[in-house]
């Protein structure tokens, strides 16, 4: 694994493979049979290069409207990528890239929510405002089911495109309109720049820290590893709750470094596993600092970095207890591969493997303790007192 923060995550690729990918599109020369319509019925070929030098012939002799090659090639190349029918991999257009990498490092411009696709029903959901952000402050709430951005409708499938819609300019406005329970409402927002807090703390009865991690972005270590020691020198911290419910996860470096303050020196973090099976581990590196009896709360949308960091912890220590619902199940690692004009591609590289050897991949981790929230409460809404899992975990470690 690299240390380096931005290359961890970032690794520059020469010319040479983006020609690789897309000369094809440009180059070479190849037979093709028409009928009197005109149209192509089918082609002969024995190279992907061939094919689409085909169809760029075909369709500078007969298209009527103007051809915008660039527009083409980037299109050609996102649907090569999706053709690997893989929902991690594709690839991203430099201005999308620009996106990756301010908010890897956890500042961006938009109006600041999360959002999800509600598969069961293809809508976007707001899974909270961002505390202090442009959308808090409009009255956008957790639950809001997003229907149109600017005037344009946009389902579940289409939260790419919709998260794109509402960044845009720093200091433009933003239509948006919300579906709140039966209620259509329509909302303007300001989009500013904004600083994602990636972890938040407290002290809770009985002398309990409470550490909620929202994503592994760049810096989140070192959030945590200060909100840490913020506990530690209010109080003296007598057991650790983390909440990792809802974290999608992120740069897998930052929850390895987490872990590592909780691991005993040169105890198994990590195993992956490349495309040629060849396996590497990762070890601590430091003697841990945080030793008191830890509670780890996940859910279901508890994915990738966020199982990582929570099977490193409960797989080397015996006083660690995991609460909530099975995590999402996502044992397999993407790396972002950035090209000379800017653009980039994300490709699964690496599949994933607990220090014990576990899969996590489409299983997820099965928590010690089973608890589901009450019927109707939302994560990002609950109350404390309400929170089952919370309490369940207050439960425990006064124990």
């Amino acid at each position: 694994m690299k240390s380096e923060k931005i290359q961890k995550i970032y690794k520059t690729i020469m010319l040479i493979l983006l020609t690789a990918v897309i000369t094809f599109i440009i180059t070479s020369a190849t037979m093709y049979h028409t009928l009197g319509d005109g149209k192509i019925k089918y082609i002969a070929t024995d190279s992907i290069g061939r094919t689409f030098q085909t169809f760029r012939k075909f369709v500078e002799e007969n298209y009527l409207g103007e051809v915008n090659e660039d527009a083409m090639l980037e299109s050609a190349i996102k649907g090569y990528i999706a053709g690997l029918n893989d929902e991690y991999s594709e690839y991203i257009t430099k201005e999308e890239m620009e996106d990756y990498m301010q908010e890897a490092i956890g500042k961006y411009v938009g109006i600041g929510v999360y959002i999800a696709n509600d598969a069961a029903t293809n809508q976007i959901i707001v899974l909270m405002p961002m505390k202090g952000s442009p959308a808090e402050e409009a009255g956008i709430k957790a639950g809001d089911i997003i229907t149109k951005i600017d005037g344009k409708a946009y389902t579940g499938e289409q939260l790419s495109e919709a998260s794109s819609a509402l960044k845009q300019k720093e200091g433009t406005k933003v239509q948006i309109e919300i579906l709140r329970e039966e209620q259509v409402l329509t909302i303007e927002v300001e989009r500013r720049e904004v600083k994602i807090n990636h972890v938040e703390a407290e002290i809770l009865e009985n002398k309990i820290g409470y550490i909620q991690i929202a994503t592994f972005d760049e810096g989140t270590y070192d959030e945590f590893k200060q909100k840490w020691e913020e506990l530690e020198k209010t109080e003296t911290i007598n057991s650790l709750i983390i909440d990792l419910r809802n974290n999608g996860g992120g740069i897998v470096d930052e929850a390895l470094d987490i872990a590592d303050m909780m691991v005993e020196k040169d105890k198994t973090l990590l195993i992956t596993a490349s495309k040629d099976k060849k396996e590497e581990i990762t070890k601590a590196k430091k003697d841990k600092n945080i030793t008191v009896p830890i509670v780890i709360l996940v859910n279901e949308n508890t994915a990738s970095a966020s199982e990582i960091l929570a099977a490193a912890v409960k797989e080397n220590r015996d006083d660690v207890t995991i609460i909530g619902t099975t995590t999402y199940g996502k044992g397999i690692i993407q790396t972002i591969f950035s090209l000379t004009d800017g653009s980039g591609i994300k490709l699964t590289t690496n599949e994933y493997y607990t220090p014990k050897h576990n899969i996590i991949h489409k299983i997820g981790i099965t928590p010690d303790i089973e608890v589901e929230l009450p019927d109707g409460e939302n994560f990002y809404s609950i109350e404390q007192e309400n929170d089952t899992q919370l309490q369940k975990a207050i439960e425990i470690v006064k124990q």
